[in-house]
């Protein structure tokens, strides 16, 4: 049985945690839905992209997850992690809201994302992530990018994303569960 859990990893921005609010709506969303493990990565301890991602790539090992039962989701930075990898293993989803992607600061900014289904949702007005280098990176590697009118916390779209993040686990073959439907 354990066989057939979805894991779904969420990592949280710079200046979130785990308990941020756009974690959290990922979370009640992935939980709804049948044979879902949520694990809400905590790194607070470090603002360095690299030990972030180190931090992922343990969680996912300590999980025991086959790669086709992993599923990504991440904001800003937390994104980063998420693409970063996503690009160097294999993995069933990766959901991107507002990615630190195409970034100078960041290491390796423009990953190949290459999880089977991907989403990557950033707003407009984003000041810190600018949205057209993300728009052009998606444009290269053919992925789905959906623009809202909001800016980086995409704050003012929450119930979007929540219903976004709900379609996508279903398009992934995710199971939903009776409460999981309004």
């Amino acid at each position: 049985m354990q066989k057939n859990i979805i894991h779904v990893f969420l990592s949280h921005g710079l200046e979130s945690g785990p308990g941020g609010t756009k974690i959290q709506a990922l979370k009640a969303v992935a939980e709804s839905f049948e044979q879902v493990q949520v694990h809400a990565i905590d790194h607070r301890s470090s603002k360095d992209p690299e030990v972030r991602l180190a931090q992922m790539h343990d969680a996912i090992s300590a999980s025991g997850a086959s790669p086709d039962k992993i599923i990504l989701a991440g904001s800003s930075m937390g994104g980063w992690v998420c693409a970063q990898t996503s690009a160097r293993r294999d993995v069933l989803g990766c959901f991107l809201l507002a990615p630190a992607l195409a970034m100078p600061d960041y290491p390796q900014s423009s990953p190949c994302i290459q999880a089977k289904h991907i989403q990557i949702i950033h707003g407009w007005d984003d000041d810190v992530v600018l949205p057209m280098p993300v728009i052009e990176l998606a444009r290269q590697q053919a992925l789905p990018v959906l623009m809202l009118p909001d800016g980086h916390r995409l704050a003012n779209s929450l119930q979007r994303i929540t219903e976004e993040f709900r379609a996508f686990l279903a398009r992934v073959g995710v199971n939903s569960t009776g409460a999981a439907r309004k």
